[in-house]
């Protein structure tokens, strides 16, 4: 089961965050050859046309998976509320493509003055 936060975004600036993934038994998550996906939609059912993708980077052996939006990408967006995901993929043992939903929640993207 997903763990559930809502984020702030400021809308033209720079947004990142940093998640620290761990095993069941609190030891740091080895993320070599785990991918991530994650995205952010105005609702649930926008189509693909509203849907942004946060740029992801994985720091393997330290369990980190940073996600980003460029300034250019949250000037875009209209302020208001959004949801997102986070979704972490890999191969079992048997070479089967497993998909976790890791981080889920409400992304509230704040007006800009300065534009």
């Amino acid at each position: 089961m997903a763990q559930y936060e809502d984020i702030t975004i400021d809308q033209g600036t720079d947004f990142a965050m940093e998640l620290y993934l761990a095993n069941k038994n609190g030891t740091v998550k080895n993320l070599a050859n785990h991918s991530i996906s994650a995205k952010l939609k105005k609702t649930y059912n926008s189509d693909s046309a509203d849907t942004h993708d946060f740029i992801s980077a994985i720091s393997d052996s330290d369990g980190i998976v940073t996600l980003s939006l460029s300034n250019i990408t949250t000037d875009a967006l209209k302020a208001g509320r959004y949801v997102y995901d986070v979704e972490l993929s890999f191969n079992d043992s048997n070479g089967d493509a497993i998909i976790e939903r890791i981080l889920e929640g409400k992304a509230f993207v704040t007006p800009s003055v300065t534009r």
